[in-house]
């Protein structure tokens, strides 16, 4: 199996949502984007998979030396062999993927957050780097699609966090500030045994507030002279986006189920975005 190969099927496995926005790219666009969710693929399954976490801390230390490697023109890994022909041309700076690491990693020693600052400091890690550099494999020129883009990530990030709140208790992660856990009179034992109730659901309602305007203020912030270059981006949140409105219509019965998108309807979202975009 090609490198390429790799990329794909680690891609197309995972059932996430991006890979329907991938589709609609030219070729080495594509390769490139393929390469560096198969990247964040790889060091996020490190910490979700380890029983041990400090076999994981160690596998993140090995992925660090890979990234030394890759800069050196020596990269060993699939992924790494893949993502190396795309780092130049898409400006994928060492630091950025050093970053996604270090969001990772966050996950093997912190399990609650006390504020919505906290929890955003670990959405730029994980989402927003994301955001930025696939804004310039997309095809960016002008610089405040960077933050567009960063914002757009954050956005995607908490809506990501809605739907798994029950999936990430389970496995004694709770991703909702404690200050708002308290504010709402929500226990964290709530969330950790699977009981909903009318504030759990409040809770969540601010939720998804917030995460709805930053959805909107990332919009916003797209200069048009980008908009057609971001069309996968812009795609990645509709997808998102419409994920939401699907966790309000079952009120927010995230604790026990996860709700989703049938690949259809998420290929129906992707191709609608698609065309409306070129307006």
């Amino acid at each position: 199996m090609t490198p390429e190969a790799y990329c794909q099927e680690k891609a197309a496995k995972s059932g996430s949502s991006f890979y329907y926005a991938f589709l609609f790219l030219p070729p080495p666009r594509r390769a490139a984007i393929t390469a560096l969710y198969a990247f964040c693929r790889e060091v996020d399954d490190v910490v979700d998979e380890a029983s041990d976490p400090s076999i994981a801390a160690r596998t993140l230390d090995w992925w660090r030396e890979e990234i030394d490697r890759l800069y050196e023109g020596q990269p060993t890994h699939p992924v790494t062999l893949a993502l190396a022909p795309h780092v130049e041309p898409y400006a994928i700076t060492k630091n950025r993927l050093l970053e996604i690491i270090a969001g990772m990693e966050m996950d093997l020693h912190q399990s609650r957050y006390l504020d919505f600052a906290g929890l955003a400091h670990y959405c730029h890690h994980v989402a927003g780097v994301v955001g930025l550099l696939s804004s310039n494999i997309f095809g960016a020129v002008d610089p405040q699609s960077g933050i567009y883009a960063e914002k757009m990530g954050l956005a995607v990030q908490l809506i990501n966090i809605i739907r798994d709140v029950g999936e990430d208790a389970r496995i004694n992660r709770i991703y909702l500030p404690a200050d708002e856990l308290k504010r709402f009179n929500v226990p964290a034992a709530d969330l950790l045994n699977g009981r909903s109730s009318p504030a759990f659901v409040e809770l969540m309602r601010f939720q998804a507030e917030r995460a709805k305007t930053i959805y909107a203020e990332a919009l916003a912030l797209l200069p048009p002279v980008d908009r057609r270059v971001q069309r996968t981006g812009l795609i990645m949140g509709a997808i998102y986006r419409v994920l939401l409105d699907e966790i309000e219509r079952a009120d927010f019965a995230v604790l026990n189920q996860r709700i989703a998108l049938t690949p259809i309807r998420k290929l129906w979202i992707a191709w609608r975005t698609w065309v409306g975009a070129k307006r």
